[in-house]
């Protein structure tokens, strides 16, 4: 090839990687970007309820247009009981589902409960909130509320949060909904990292004379721990930020109750039912707020996550 034509490809080749480079760099720091510009609009759109009710916003119950009086602390505590409700039943569901597609299943039924579990992912929120309101919550009041009230209701210490009449939509039912939601997105990110595990390391574990339940615990999860530990949060993320399924079975109470039976409310469902009505600069502002709330709670999660998986890196680099 003569020196003139090299040349030429050479510098093409220079042009189009340095324009390579810069669109992928614009890009990532269009995400930072447009990170900060919903961080900035919902600050913008807080402050007059941030100047007007200051930290006590964060700290009061009290919710009332007519007066312009408004505080975060229901929607707050509905988004973290109901959040929590859900990871707890979720994760050891999620977990024992990935087991068995991974390590337990046969072959020929893997792939078709696989796909299965998908479809669940893909369902819309709002099916999710019909279903739990018209088929559900009436069975949960008729069999499974009377039953708590009978038996843990009477308890000294716990029975408190499962007393109250069944009316089948409450707190519990609303994390018992996001948690069949979350089930899907956490058991698909499970059941993808255990299967990177080489499988030279469980045979190993099974020719040594471990257990299926051995393999899992000392083998598997520390190989996967930051892949399940991702896969958590993305439930979680879901979960704190639900709106439609929510909405319908929580029964959007501005009201504390100590028993999880009650009817409570989220950030979610109270900024889905309240925000299109909203009249006035204050009442406005306070659920714009009540969505910073939110996005903070969110990342203080995440931050907390990666904290968490940052320690487990450490201790193992001493450990070795």
């Amino acid at each position: 090839m003569p020196n003139f034509l090299r040349e030429s490809l050479h510098k093409r080749q220079t042009v189009l990687d340095s324009v390579f480079r810069n669109l992928t760099r614009f890009a990532a720091f269009s995400v930072l970007g447009l990170l900060a510009a919903i961080i900035a609009s919902l600050v913008v759109g807080s402050m007059p309820a941030i100047h007007a009710f200051g930290f006590g916003f964060i700290t009061s119950p009290e919710w009332d247009p007519v007066n312009d009086q408004y505080g975060a602390l229901i929607p707050i505590v509905g988004t973290l009981i109901t959040s929590g409700i859900a990871l707890l039943i979720a994760i050891p569901v999620s977990l024992g589902i990935a087991i068995f597609l991974t390590q337990l299943a046969p072959q020929w039924m893997r792939r078709p409960l696989g796909i299965a579990v998908e479809l669940l992912a893909g369902i819309p929120s709002i099916i999710y909130g019909m279903w739990g309101l018209f088929v559900f919550a009436p069975l949960f009041a008729d069999h499974v509320e009377p039953w708590l009230n009978d038996h843990i209701g009477t308890w000294p210490l716990i029975g408190p949060f499962f007393s109250g009449p069944p009316m089948g939509i409450g707190m519990l039912t609303a994390g018992i909904i996001l948690a069949i939601m979350i089930i899907p997105f956490i058991a698909s990110v499970m059941r993808d990292v255990f299967d990177v595990v080489p499988t030279m390391l469980k045979e190993s574990a099974y020719g040594l004379g471990a257990t299926t339940w051995e393999v899992m615990m000392k083998v598997v999860l520390p190989y996967t721990k930051i892949g399940v530990v991702g896969g958590i949060m993305l439930g979680l993320g879901r979960a704190l930020g639900e709106t439609m399924a929510v909405t319908f079975v929580i029964g959007n109470a501005h009201e504390l109750n100590q028993s999880l039976l009650m009817p409570g409310n989220s950030i979610s469902s109270a900024l889905a039912n309240e925000f299109a009505e909203a009249v006035g600069e204050l009442y406005t502002s306070s659920l714009i707020e009540l969505g910073l709330i939110l996005f903070f709670i969110t990342f203080v999660v995440l931050s907390l996550a990666r904290l968490m998986l940052h320690k487990l890196q450490q201790r193992e680099g001493h450990g070795a």
